[in-house]
């Protein structure tokens, strides 16, 4: 299990960059200057895999997977504090 885990987080490494200077440092999709956060929208509002590679032929399917990946993966660091 542990290096399956392994993998997956490897993968979106391979897919996602940071960079300061695209898109004022937020998670991108390699090569391109679509956010993630732009991603997880267009899932969240109900469009299918397919539909967003219509529109966004730059994208691979493996590029939206890491996207969720991601977002996974940071939700997990997330640490929520009780303020009373």
């Amino acid at each position: 299990m542990a290096n399956l885990v392994t993998v997956v987080q490897l993968a979106w490494r391979d897919r996602i960059a940071v960079d300061p200077k695209v898109l004022a440092g937020k998670p991108i999709i390699k090569g391109t200057r679509l956010a993630v956060e732009f991603v997880l929208e267009m899932l969240a509002n109900g469009w299918a895999y397919d539909t967003i590679l219509e529109n966004y032929p730059q994208l691979k399917r493996d590029d939206i997977l890491a996207a969720l990946r991601y977002a996974s993966e940071v939700l997990k660091e997330e640490r929520v504090f009780p303020l009373a």
